[in-house]
């Protein structure tokens, strides 16, 4: 590809000197393995589509202060250059903060490490860690902008901002980073339609699009107050939704996201369809919203778009390409081949390792004077396991976490008593025996909130432990961010623990394909596949499959470990080639 100008005159987008209306749509790479990117952008390519749009989470790039990532899933450039390949044109969204119900808005945790900080403004110590990371990754993407040949076309400075604040002074530091790291390509926000949302979200030279679902004319014409003469764009034509553990999956109507795009296409809009594939959270990356209460994320981001969570059309890739043909020319539809999805059937757990035997094997324990935060000990993700010990004899205690972020399972002498929830506190009553007891609290961060005025959400115990009003101190910690499971001692499985545990299957198949774990009888817990931890399942549903993509499988030997919680009425699961994500519709 030569070199090219994008710019914008008028109210239209120019190509080369000629208008151009932007038909995008966003796929992530860092929720598709890097084995699918060439698949999945040539059905973008296919539909009728010139553009794909991708955030970029800080939080995969940079995971700990300094240490950059950018191989494997991470792989921006190589994302990039296929999209180039396929003959699309990039819009990319590398503002620290993404949302995307992706951990923290993409944020990384160790910004929390910094109790003082204050995220997305005009803070020297928030800016300080932007611009280091933005000293690494601009670079890597300044050689693909269109005006050195590459397929970058647009760049984004900020996310949503005017749902968050007002501070133009930060939006401005931002826009200028990018510039004076040679960024020189269109620049844009994006918000929502309204006027405090664009008044806070809008910065002087650079570019405004608005986010919606619906109501094309009324949201179009907001924008149009706010920026007259120039190009109309959604930046997130939101055609699906996401789905929280709890609740019924969402679905939208594929001829009514048709018209929508029709309506749009007859302003001579440009569009960019949040989402075209939704893909996975895999690992612990989902994030959370917190309204009224906290609700997680689940794992599948199937988001009901056009293409299903492995990559398959839908009813809505048809019925968009459709409209498309009405308003573009397009070439005769020649989808790649589909890739396989196979039953491989029931697997048998036959070995077993339980976690409060397992903790020193894991990791070395920390002591603590309080029941210190995930963030304090220098975690990220997963689970963190605290133990001390009480004096007795105490008879019908109230055992309060303050607070509990997100979920507790509380033991004494290593025998189960009860959860905890943030989403529904409530307060134990236990008996200490005279002799005294080990109290152990064991958390799971189900994702920090990447929305809204909440996101700092520190995880694990955030304050203390009291008993009857009493503040528990001097504990032990075990962070367990089970990034590595290979230090377990497994044994012979007999019958299923009553406390969490670890369960592991081998199996053999010969080819690997795509494939989908159901989960029935299991409660709740983390999965891994020959040590990739394909995300969380719970039986509150509405997900009763987790999707495990064929690069993560191998041909002969495979293994399967799930963290089960609360045990299992189950010592088995079945590899299948549907997907549920439904809980209604499997009953």
């Amino acid at each position: 590809m030569s070199s090219f100008d994008f710019s914008i005159r008028g109210n239209q987008f120019i190509l080369n000197g000629e208008p151009i209306q932007l038909i995008s749509g966003a796929i992530h790479y860092f929720r598709v393995v890097p084995e699918y990117w060439e698949d999945r952008l040539r059905k973008l390519k296919e539909c009728g589509f010139n553009t794909v749009e991708t955030y970029m989470p800080w939080n995969l790039h940079e995971p700990a202060e300094g240490e950059f990532c950018f191989e494997g899933i991470a792989d921006i450039e190589q994302f990039i250059a296929l999209a180039q390949k396929v003959g699309l044109f990039v819009i990319i969204r590398p503002s620290p903060y993404i949302c995307a119900e992706w951990e923290f808005g993409g944020l990384p945790s160790w910004l929390l490490k910094d109790r003082n900080i204050r995220l997305r403004c005009y803070d020297p110590d928030f800016l300080q860690k932007v611009d280091a990371y933005y000293d690494k990754l601009i670079p890597k993407l300044v050689p693909h902008l269109c005006t050195n040949r590459g397929p970058i076309i647009a760049m984004q400075i900020e996310n949503e901002y005017g749902s968050y604040g007002n501070d133009q002074k930060y939006l401005q530091y931002l826009r200028d980073g990018l510039t004076s790291r040679g960024v020189d390509c269109l620049l844009f926000t994006s918000d929502g339609p309204t006027d405090y949302m664009l008044q806070g979200g809008m910065t002087e030279g650079v570019f405004a699009t608005v986010n919606f679902g619906s109501g094309v004319e009324k949201y179009f014409d907001k924008l149009e107050e706010y920026q007259p003469n120039q190009p109309l764009m959604c930046m997130e034509f939101w055609n699906g939704w996401f789905d929280h553990w709890g609740e019924e999956h969402h679905t939208r109507d594929a001829e009514d996201v048709a018209d929508t795009l029709d309506q749009m296409l007859q302003r001579n809009a440009s569009v960019n369809f949040y989402m075209f594939h939704g893909g996975t959270n895999f690992g612990f990356y989902n994030g959370a919203n917190h309204g009224d209460k906290y609700d997680p994320t689940i794992t599948s981001y199937d988001y009901d778009v056009l293409l299903s969570e492995h990559g398959v059309p839908t009813d809505k890739y048809f019925a968009v390409r459709k409209v498309l043909e009405k308003h573009l020319p397009l070439q005769p539809l020649a989808l790649p081949a589909p890739l396989p999805v196979k039953v491989f059937g029931e697997i048998r757990f036959t070995e077993c390792a339980a976690l409060l035997d397992s903790l020193k094997a894991l990791v070395s324990p920390l002591e603590r004077t309080c029941p210190e935060p995930m963030e304090a000990v220098g975690q990220d993700y997963g689970f963190i396991y605290y133990e001390t010990t009480v004096s007795g004899p105490r008879m019908d205690c109230k055992l309060v976490l303050q607070d509990v972020h997100d979920r507790a399972l509380i033991f004494l002498d290593d025998q189960y008593i009860g959860t905890v929830e943030r989403w529904n506190p409530q307060d134990l009553s236990i008996d200490i025996p005279k002799q005294g007891a080990r109290l152990g609290i064991l958390v799971e961060n189900m994702g920090r909130v990447n929305y809204g005025p909440l996101l700092k959400d520190y995880k694990g115990i955030t304050e203390g432990v009291r008993l009857n009003g009493q503040f528990l101190f001097h504990w032990t910690i075990y962070p367990l961010p089970l990034k590595d499971l290979s230090p377990l001692n497994f044994k012979g499985l007999e019958k299923a623990s009553e406390t969490p545990a670890f369960y592991k299957a081998v199996f053999h198949i010969d080819q690997p394909a795509d494939t989908f774990l159901q989960f029935d009888g299991w409660k709740k817990g983390v999965a891994y596949v020959n040590g990739n931890n394909i995300g969380r399942y719970w039986e509150v549903g509405p997900q009763e499959t987790l999707y495990i993509p064929a690069p993560f499988l191998h041909a002969g030997e495979n293994e399967i470990i799930m963290f089960e919680l609360h045990g299992t009425s189950q010592t088995s699961v079945y590899l299948s080639d549907t997907p549920i994500l439904d809980k209604k519709s499997s009953r």
